[in-house]
């Protein structure tokens, strides 16, 4: 089974956190879990937690350098992850989205 929804954390900054996964006998066997914002009247990349190859991922993208390598960000399951990424967006987007302007 597979499951997608959007999440709005902050309307007036147009911050957004968009979460896709697929589940297979109650186990989330992918995922991903995107944190934007709008900027110049689009919306950007912040971030990017994956379940990829089995592995569990955080890639932080940069206003001006886009997309950066993976890095390891949860050694447990593809759901404890997933849970972890939301968690951490939903509290920390504010230092995150500083982080990707500079």
């Amino acid at each position: 089974m597979s499951g997608a929804y959007e999440r709005e954390l902050d309307a007036e900054r147009g911050v957004v956190l968009y979460v896709e996964f697929t589940t297979s006998q109650r186990q989330v066997v992918d995922h991903v879990v995107i944190l934007a914002v709008e900027h110049e009247g689009r919306r950007r990349t912040v971030r990017i937690y994956d379940g990829s190859h089995s592995v569990n991922e955080m890639h932080r993208h940069t206003l001006t350098g886009g997309k950066r390598p993976g890095e390891t960000f949860h050694r447990g399951t593809l759901g404890e992850a997933m849970r972890a990424a939301i968690a951490e967006c939903a509290t920390g987007y504010e230092e995150m989205i500083e982080g990707w302007r500079q």
